[in-house]
């Protein structure tokens, strides 16, 4: 097969999949390299991008799929009949910040940094397949651990987490990254403020600025 046949089966099993296919699943089905598989729906991303047509295709971390053009979804909805999806609420925003810049994380690491009960939010974002299960913790209890989900990248229109905006600059303990994935997680904050306490200033809620900042730049990158 040459480049552009190749090219062409890709298109076609991402049209009659109508999902995402994983790029593993691209490579085994047409005998080719996973690298290879890649660089074909990569060309085929740009080409889409480049036309006119409705239709485009999209990277999601390491799958692909054929979905329409953004700019199409006011005509799509009113032929569809199809309401327009309820914004997510400020404390689903950001219980989604959280998890988004943190996962994987426990419900107890969340309720820590926002300072109140989250067990209704993550049942929502679940709901909406914006966060998902992603194991549990090996500690007693075993809690489970919470992640961001494909949909999430294909709502917040990104390919893969590294292109979530940056956060605030912000000190950091220098022992931050040794820290696990668990409920200790949030003695990185209680450092931050204990710092601000023994230097004479007037520290502010550190959890809910932090929470609130990374809220508006998640807000800020769909609006975009």
């Amino acid at each position: 097969m040459t480049r552009e046949e190749y090219k062409a089966a890709i298109e076609a099993i991402l049209f009659a999949s109508g999902t995402s296919v994983p790029v593993s699943r691209l490579a085994q089905t047409l005998e080719i390299t996973e690298k290879k598989a890649t660089d074909f729906a990569n060309e085929l991303c740009e080409e889409y991008e480049e036309s006119s047509h409705g239709i485009t295709v999209i990277r999601l971390d390491k799958s692909y799929q054929m979905v329409s053009k953004k700019a199409y979804a006011p005509q799509i909805r009113t032929a569809m009949d199809l309401r327009r999806n309820v914004p997510l609420s400020q404390a689903a925003m950001e219980v989604l910040a959280v998890v988004a810049y943190n996962q994987p994380v426990t419900k107890s690491f969340i309720e820590q940094v926002r300072g109140v009960d989250c067990s209704g939010v993550i049942g929502s974002l679940t709901t909406k397949d914006l966060i998902e299960e992603k194991g549990r913790l090996e500690l007693p209890g075993r809690p489970l651990l919470y992640g961001t989900t494909e949909n999430f990248l294909r709502c917040f229109s990104i390919s893969s987490l590294d292109e979530l905006p940056e956060l605030p600059q912000k000190q950091h303990n220098p022992d931050e990254n040794a820290l696990d994935k668990d409920d200790s997680q949030l003695s990185i904050f209680e450092d931050e403020n204990a710092k601000e306490s023994n230097s004479g200033e007037n520290p502010e809620n550190t959890d809910d600025t932090i929470t609130a900042t990374v809220g508006e730049i998640i807000e800020q990158a769909t609006a975009e």
